[in-house]
């Protein structure tokens, strides 16, 4: 970076907003998906006869996605890590934007039978390759571009997409299914939002086409110390920081998949809710999430990502109960419902998304950190994310309907990732970087 201390922080303001712009793009395509998964695949492309049957298989292919999401950290991992982050970055807008594009133009199965569902499950392998190495590379060129003392606040910049893009996935198919009739929707309403996303992908390029490599990443090439096996070292070297960020992680994916996707259909189904006002309360919870995630990145670069993380997600974990009583007790209210989603997603959720970037990417030197900071997020989400709406399903099924064997689930991962976050805070952070002291923390 330029010594130029005005231009080092015109750089960093663009970074950020690359980082941004991409990961709204990324997230809008894969949860736009998810929102759409339990109120229009279920009954266009997996028609059992048996309502519960066709969500539990619209969800399945909404967590292959999860599934696949590893093969692309690994694959966009090591040429992030060899190559550069940057030239990652562009590769995975472009997967997730065709493939995301390509579901609005997939036949129902009425219209082609068993190959719709065939397709539909194709084009979601090529989103989850594509997120897989999206979410590493924006995070770092955030991370890697902050001066040290900012690194938790930048590196949550790129974590704003994720709550950008779930509102942008949920407000356009509640607005199409506002505006349009119920035939109307079901027939073709619902690509719309699809096809939107090359618009999305068009602006995301041109932004990225504008930023430069990472300082971190140059200085590796002038070296010549980048890692010649990215996935082997971090292996060889990391197998301690894989597993507790790993156990940090299940928190975050249990947390997010109960809130934004199993609860939509749980309320328009259980509840009886109007699809629109149960997507309007997931889009006020995405938007106060905005606020709160770079206050709680921020946080942990004075107090210490790992505290934050820690309580965060014993927090998460607790907050459930009120929650999802609030939502049963209170069907007709839905003011009460939107506050029962708002409070804990936005608020409570934000405490584990907003600090996670920096926590991970400290647990991995320069030359593996792309691979690492994605396996540990990917390879984690097919159980913490990926599954949980399927689980959830099963647990409030088989149970009689008893909404509280749900918030136990999410109380086990809340407390599997306070013990792991815990574990980082005693291992300071993981390994640094040579001359980078890690976030202070208090006992």
């Amino acid at each position: 970076m330029s010594s130029d201390p005005r231009i080092d922080s015109r750089m960093i303001r663009r970074v950020a907003l690359a980082s941004v712009i991409g990961a709204t793009v990324e997230w809008y395509d894969f949860f736009l998906y998810g929102v759409v998964a339990g109120i229009i695949f279920n009954k266009l492309y997996f028609p059992t006869g048996d309502p519960l049957v066709s969500t539990m298989l619209a969800y399945t292919t909404f967590a292959v996605g999860f599934v696949t999401r590893p093969i692309g950290g690994v694959l966009f991992g090591h040429f992030g890590d060899r190559v550069g982050r940057k030239s990652a970055l562009i590769l995975t807008l472009f997967i997730m934007g065709i493939s995301t594009a390509g579901v609005a133009f997939v036949p129902t199965y009425a219209q082609i039978g068993i190959w719709a569902p065939i397709l539909l499950l194709s084009l979601r392998v090529l989103q989850g390759i594509g997120l897989g190495g999206e979410w590493g590379g924006a995070v770092l060129m955030a991370y890697e571009f902050a001066p040290p003392n900012k690194r938790g606040l930048y590196a949550s910049l790129p974590q704003i997409g994720l709550s950008i893009g779930l509102c942008l996935a949920s407000g356009m198919v509640a607005a199409v299914s506002h505006l349009l009739s119920e035939k109307a929707f079901f027939a073709w309403g619902w690509r719309v939002a699809f096809g939107a996303s090359l618009v999305l992908v068009m602006i995301g390029l041109y932004i990225r086409l504008k930023v430069m490599e990472t300082p971190e990443f140059t200085a590796l090439k002038r070296t010549r110390r980048e890692a010649k096996l990215p996935f082997a070292e971090m292996f060889a070297n990391y197998r301690r920081e894989l597993l507790v960020g790993m156990g940090a992680r299940y928190i975050d994916g249990v947390f997010f998949n109960v809130f934004a996707v199993f609860s939509i259909g749980y309320l328009t189904q259980h509840i009886k809710m109007d699809r629109t006002d149960a997507l309007l309360g997931v889009m006020i919870a995405a938007l106060v999430m905005c606020f709160f995630i770079p206050l709680f990145g921020s946080l942990s670069d004075r107090i210490g990502r790992a505290r934050v993380y820690m309580w965060g997600s014993l927090i998460c974990g607790a907050s459930a109960y009120p929650a999802f009583w609030l939502m049963e007790s209170q069907p007709g209210n839905t003011m009460l419902i939107w506050l029962a989603i708002v409070i804990p997603f936005g608020i409570c959720y934000a405490m584990v998304y907003g600090p996670e970037a920096a926590l991970f990417s400290e647990l991995f030197e320069p030359n593996v950190r792309y691979t690492g900071i994605s396996f540990v997020y990917q390879f984690s989400g097919i159980f913490a994310s990926g599954l949980t709406p399927i689980i959830a399903t099963a647990l409030w099924k088989f149970s009689g309907g008893k909404w509280w064997t749900v918030c136990a689930y999410v109380l086990f991962s809340a407390i599997v990732s306070a013990c792991s976050a815990r574990a980082i805070e005693r291992g300071r952070g993981g390994r640094l970087p040579s001359g980078e002291k890690p976030a202070v923390s208090i006992s």
